[in-house]
């Protein structure tokens, strides 16, 4: 899975955007202010940044130069100002690819997932491995191995596995792991979250739900220090 920052202040397009785009490989968030968005930055550590230009706060031109001094990852500018000479000052700031709103969700994917196959074959994205003791995860191929041993897990305990862990040490509930897999909210009644959580339970020795610990009245929590 690969973590979005969108920075986008239209309520409405980053909705549309993150329902869409949390059903596949990319589990995204949202900044809606410039002048927060390098801040962000540095704590969400994203594989890809797609960032609109008119913001507030802080001109989109102004975040990408600021991102781009940081890091190389990649940055897809994503506006509604049609002048030509936008693109190219986007492009000298920095920015990978440029997109002019409207675009469809599937096509944003399609640039995503572009830029995605780019950056990985020049070298350019390192592997996002996170280990906490005998769990070790790969993001770029999406591995998962288990006291030195693969664990094969399906596309949903993947996701969710992964979301547990970028956010181990704190209590996700039930309604945010819901908007980070699927892009939609906590019913009160959908249990596959729970499902899910005995199934990774089952699969990595935890039936004393110390790695996956039940916080009751508010959710779940990844227990960085118990996976040996």
């Amino acid at each position: 899975m690969f973590r979005v920052m969108l920075v986008e202040d239209d309520a409405r397009l980053a909705e549309l955007v993150m329902e869409y785009l949390s059903g596949y490989e990319f589990a995204v968030d949202l900044v809606t202010r410039g002048d927060t968005a390098l801040e962000r930055f540095k704590e969400l550590s994203p594989d890809v940044v797609v960032l609109d230009l008119m913001l507030p706060g802080l001109d989109g031109m102004v975040v990408c130069r600021q991102i781009r001094e940081l890091s190389e990852v990649p940055i897809l500018i994503l506006t509604a100002r049609e002048d030509s000479y936008d693109e190219v000052s986007g492009l000298e700031q920095g920015a990978d690819d440029f997109v002019n709103k409207p675009v469809q969700p599937r096509v944003l994917l399609a640039r995503l997932r572009a830029l995605m196959r780019r950056t990985q074959a020049k070298g350019g994205l390192d592997a996002r491995v996170l280990q906490f003791g005998a769990l070790r995860i790969v993001t770029t191929d999406r591995s998962v191995v288990w006291r030195d041993e693969p664990c094969v897990l399906s596309n949903t305990e993947y996701k969710l596995l992964l979301v547990l862990a970028e956010a181990a040490g704190r209590v996700l509930s039930r309604d945010a792991l819901l908007k980070k897999m699927r892009g939609i909210e906590f019913d009160g009644l959908d249990r596959s979250i729970d499902n899910c959580i005995s199934k990774l339970r089952r699969k990595f020795d935890d039936a004393e739900s110390e790695k996956i610990k039940t916080v009751w009245g508010e959710g779940y929590l990844f227990s960085p220090s118990a996976w040996n």
